[in-house]
């Protein structure tokens, strides 16, 4: 026989995952259950703290319990970085993901602080950069609404930035078109990109900046960005809530030996 806080929980559960409980909203305080006979003090706190682990709910000081938003965002692949989309529009990389998942946003959503730095090793090889070399660290928080979903901080040499929107530290995207317009404006139209993805453990830091339950992994993502001349203009690394998003992409299937008869 399943202890009372577990059978409290499967209840609770099938009561959010049928729609009674919807997403955003508040569970009981534990003392209203408490009153209602469902378990002693002890018990709900024992529900609500299986139910956070499964991420079904978040828990936080001063918001309570909460139902997590369980439809994640599309983290699309290349065609959010369309220029069609930034350098004649205003739908930065992060509002396109909104916009093809059919959810709100606002440009204030996503915060950000601006800091000269030495390079870390990592930005410094990607860049080509010596040891001790400065750059530019562009730090940004993406919130959906209150809930943060995940960081990204954005590498730039300083001969390619200085005096531009991109390291003015006003709160939202870099101006009309973000970072990637700023960067088309002062001639380093990006061309290219390579992506690598890290599953990982959250940090400490992490969990906490992120408001992420108990257990849940982040998905690292390293983005390096070329001009079609091979310059590296952006090294980016972003920490992503693992279960807020749903990555996809669609490419062109390659076919080198096709390609390699053409040339012969």
């Amino acid at each position: 026989m399943a202890p009372k806080w577990r059978e409290l929980a499967d209840r609770i559960a099938e009561r959010i995952r049928n729609g009674e409980y919807a997403p955003g909203q508040q569970l009981p305080h534990i003392r209203d259950l408490v009153e209602a006979g469902e378990g002693s003090k002890s018990t709900v706190h024992a529900a609500y703290k299986a139910l956070e682990g499964e991420g079904l709910v978040t828990s936080s000081r001063g918001h309570g319990t909460v139902v997590r938003q369980q439809t994640p965002l599309k983290r699309l692949g290349i065609e959010r970085y369309d220029k069609a989309k930034w350098r004649d529009g205003d739908e930065v990389a992060f509002i396109a993901d909104r916009v093809a998942s059919g959810r709100a946003y606002k440009r204030g959503e996503q915060t950000q602080t601006v800091s000269r730095i030495v390079a870390p090793a990592a930005v410094a090889a990607a860049h080509g950069l010596p040891e001790g070399a400065e750059v530019y660290a562009r730090a940004r928080l993406v919130k959906e609404g209150e809930q943060p979903t995940h960081t990204l901080t954005s590498y730039y040499r300083p001969e390619h930035v200085e005096g531009t929107r991109i390291v003015d530290p006003s709160p939202g995207p870099a101006g009309r078109g973000g970072g990637f317009r700023v960067l088309y404006e002062a001639g380093y139209e990006i061309d290219h990109m390579r992506e690598e993805l890290f599953a990982r453990i959250a940090t400490v830091d992490e969990v906490k900046l992120l408001q992420l339950p108990p257990g849940e992994p982040v998905v690292e993502l390293h983005r390096t960005t070329f001009t079609a001349d091979g310059t590296v203009v952006e090294f980016a690394i972003g920490v992503h809530a693992a279960s807020r998003f749903a990555w996809s992409y669609d490419f062109k299937v390659p076919d080198s030996a096709k390609s390699e008869r053409g040339t012969q």
